[in-house]
């Protein structure tokens, strides 16, 4: 497979689980390789614009450091601001306060190129929307992470322009087909799952009282079980194919959606670097080309 500045990144979601994809990140960052088109979903979303602001190490210390201070998991964080990941703390005190966001560096490359889409569920119609901002407002940037991360009965639907938002992950959880009708024919996927792995449950229709108002959006969630094992088989088609290149975790993965424990946490944080790594190593340096600032970019 070769890379050039076409080349797309996709980032899937997972939970806590996307401390592996922040690991990723981070290596890509140590070594300057920075992707022009990025679509992620969800965790992805959240983890990715670190990167896409240039910010090592920021990720990590949100999904770990900030995670054993402050303890933003968790039902009271649900019953008192209608989400079970503490919403004013990870969207509002993060990025302009404890962990802050570097919006200029953002917004800079933006108007440089590079594009981060962030995958959500339009809940009246049942089908995804790829959104991004780059116009400069900081707020609906952070907006459409929290819509891209809101996952359904634990978190309120998020309103985006006017439209009623959910967890992308609903119906793309690995947004790789977007990434090629984008036209971005190559593409690394960062997965967060172990190559084989697929979910044995199964779906159910959900009931009327389930979101009443927004009847597509039961049947996406009627369906859901189904359509990321169909996502997962798409992935491995395309590896074998040659048209896209995989990362995920080779341990088995033992961090769920919702995880606390830190040291779960930080043993797939440091595989996650620690593959980035050993992706650069075998198949870019050397091959990458440079800008003004002496950035090996795609």
């Amino acid at each position: 497979m070769q890379f050039d500045k076409n080349t797309g990144l996709v980032l899937e979601g997972g939970g806590m689980r996307g401390v592996f994809t922040s690991g990723v990140l981070d290596a890509f960052m140590k070594h300057g390789l920075y992707f022009r088109y990025i679509v992620a979903v969800s965790a992805g979303a959240c983890n990715g614009l670190s990167y896409a602001s240039r910010q090592p190490r920021r990720a990590r210390i949100s999904n770990i450091d900030m995670l054993a201070k402050y303890n933003y998991i968790g039902l009271r964080h649900l019953v008192t601001q209608g989400c079970i990941f503490d919403p004013e703390l990870l969207y509002h005190r993060f990025p302009y306060e404890l962990v802050p966001f570097d919006y200029d560096e953002y917004f800079r490359n933006c108007r440089r190129g590079y594009r981060f889409e962030m995958v959500m569920t339009n809940c009246e119609t049942g089908f995804t929307e790829y959104l991004t901002e780059t116009s400069g407002n900081t707020h609906r940037l952070n907006e459409l992470a929290r819509a891209s991360s809101s996952l359904p009965y634990v978190c309120k639907i998020v309103m985006i322009d006017g439209k009623p938002m959910l967890d992308g992950g609903i119906v793309d959880s690995i947004p790789v087909m977007r990434a090629i009708e984008a036209g971005h024919e190559t593409n690394v996927v960062v997965c967060t799952r172990n190559k084989g792995w697929r979910d044995t449950g199964r779906d159910h229709k959900q009931p009327k009282f389930v979101y009443r108002n927004y009847p597509r959006l039961r049947v996406a969630l009627s369906h859901r079980v189904e359509a990321y094992n169909q996502q997962l088989d798409k992935v491995d088609e395309l590896e074998e194919q040659g048209k896209i290149l995989v990362i995920r975790p080779e341990r088995l993965v033992v961090v769920g959606r919702m995880e606390k424990d830190i040291n779960r946490l930080e043993a797939l944080y440091e595989e996650g670097f620690l593959l980035g790594e050993r992706f650069v190593q075998e198949h870019l340096l050397g091959g990458l080309s440079s800008d003004a600032s002496a950035q090996p970019q795609l």
